[in-house]
């Protein structure tokens, strides 16, 4: 383990953050808002660290997995340090422990928030909390890594060790070009949206910083009413149509944009992510009408936004999911904790891995009928080895494990059953909202400061996908 090297790589990432920080000033200072000067000094703090590592320690071509390994999660737990300082800087409601969980939400594209009137933060503010998101829905080193030289075989490994190993499947290039494949997609549906959302009637800086959001599948809004402020169904329908993209894997948005449409339908994971979403939007529907809204339009309209904000992981609100019927808040549970697919920028599970999980089920129940028969998984057509299977299922179980004790940690600090079991599940699927005090125009501003130190550790880690994390803590092991 060599330490120089994980600090250089390091360094490249707090330039990334003092980039945007200084962004965030300028525009601060454009609108002579109260936080230029927290935005400005973390940008040089940030910066100077940053360099520090680049100018003192030797480039290396070659590193190790495990290096590989610490350079993507310090990144990760640097660049929310990073987050951090302008909102203490600035003050208001950002203690240190609300400043932590913003900044964590922000950059693991979480979407939950303490903060109770949104509103008042000042515009540089309220546009490097949601340009943390768009720096962490694509993935930081993957960022870093697309902006920067070839590394040789040091960026194939840091690319690998950031990517989920499902969302391989479907890029079938070279590292390089997988980049520069994930930056068009994520640059274009970015700019699309914006786009469509000026149209729409936004304001340019509300389009941007939602559209920031919507393709970082975070949910941070500058507004305390999130998209309901705007009570428009034509923003509704655009957000909606680029959560659904967004929610999908990359590499098929990238193929089917240069002409292979059929590989989405050809993509197993990809038809069941629509289909469910549609089975998921309907039931929700049928729930809440008569009891919820009186009429279908209406009815639809609001099921099929929370229903498609939550089940990719976004956490958008067009309306007060607190008050629906136990079958709608059941389903959305559900989509809270399947998510979207891997090769997106969604957390949760995924659909990928509850394909998987379905596949070995039905392996199970053959070799239990004939034990001598030799069965084997496929997905899109090729065969999936037995170690993606277990490792899937195992992924499931320690996710579903993880949720569990952290619902009975929030629940021996005093919170109810309902907010800290949806809340747990909300934060580990980077999904935003749950239900209870925690419900889609809520905010987790009630959680206990252990809570929401514990709710941050399940962004990271749903975030880092368990595994990453689980062979940090070996790390005293390494050799």
């Amino acid at each position: 383990m060599r330490p120089y090297v994980v600090l250089r790589y390091n360094g490249f990432i707090l330039l990334l953050n003092a980039c945007f920080l200084l962004i965030s000033s300028a525009i601060s200072a454009f609108h002579e808002d109260s936080a230029l000067f927290p935005l400005l000094y973390s940008a040089i703090v940030v910066a100077l660290f940053g360099v520090f590592p680049l100018i003192y320690t030797p480039p290396a071509q070659e590193i190790s997995n495990e290096e590989g390994l610490l350079i993507v999660v310090t990144s990760w737990l640097l660049s929310c340090l990073s987050g951090v300082i302008p909102y203490v800087l600035w003050g208001g409601e950002f203690t240190f422990t609300n400043a932590w969980f913003e900044s964590v939400s922000g950059f693991t594209t979480t979407g939950s928030t303490v903060l109770t009137d949104i509103e008042a933060l000042p515009l540089g503010l309220l546009f490097w909390r949601s340009a943390t998101h768009w720096i962490g829905g694509i993935g930081i080193i993957i960022f870093a890594l697309s902006l920067l030289p070839s590394m040789g075989k040091a960026g194939m490994l840091l690319y690998r060790s950031e990517m989920s190993p499902l969302a391989a499947d479907n890029f079938r290039f070279r590292t390089k070009k997988t980049l520069k494949v994930l930056v068009v997609v994520y640059v274009g549906l970015t700019i699309l949206e914006t786009i469509a959302l000026l149209i729409c009637g936004m304001g340019l800086f509300d389009a941007v910083t939602h559209a920031f959001a919507t393709i970082a599948t975070g949910g941070f809004s500058p507004k305390t009413l999130n998209v309901a402020y705007f009570n428009s169904v034509s923003i509704e329908v655009v957000i909606m149509i680029f959560m659904v993209l967004s929610g999908m894997h990359f590499g098929l948005l990238f193929g089917a944009v240069c002409g292979d449409w059929k590989s989405l339908w050809k993509s197993s994971v990809a038809r069941s992510y629509m289909l469910m979403m549609a089975i998921g939007v309907l039931i929700t529907t049928i729930s809440l009408r008569g009891g919820v809204y009186k009429n279908w339009p209406d009815a639809l309209r609001y099921a099929s936004f929370q229903l498609i904000s939550l089940g990719t992981s976004t956490g958008f609100a067009n309306a007060d999911s607190a008050l629906w019927p136990s079958l709608s808040v059941l389903v959305i549970i559900f989509f809270t904790l399947q998510c979207a697919c891997a090769g997106s920028t969604s957390g949760g599970i995924k659909v990928d891995r509850f394909v998987l999980f379905w596949e070995a089920l039905k392996i199970r129940i053959a070799r239990i009928k004939h034990p001598h028969m030799v069965v084997t998984a496929k997905q899109n057509g090729a065969p999936v080895e037995a170690g993606v299977l277990e490792e899937s299922v195992l992924y499931i179980v320690l996710y579903v494990a993880i949720i569990f004790f952290t619902s009975l940690l929030l629940t021996a600090l005093g919170v109810d059953g309902l907010t800290a079991f949806t809340g747990s599940a909300a934060t580990m699927g980077n999904a935003g909202p749950g239900f209870g005090t925690v419900s889609s125009l809520g905010n987790f501003s009630s959680i206990p400061a252990p809570g929401k130190w514990a709710l941050s550790a399940n962004m990271l880690i749903g975030r880092l996908e368990i595994f990453s994390i689980l062979v940090l803590i070996k790390i005293r092991s390494w050799k």
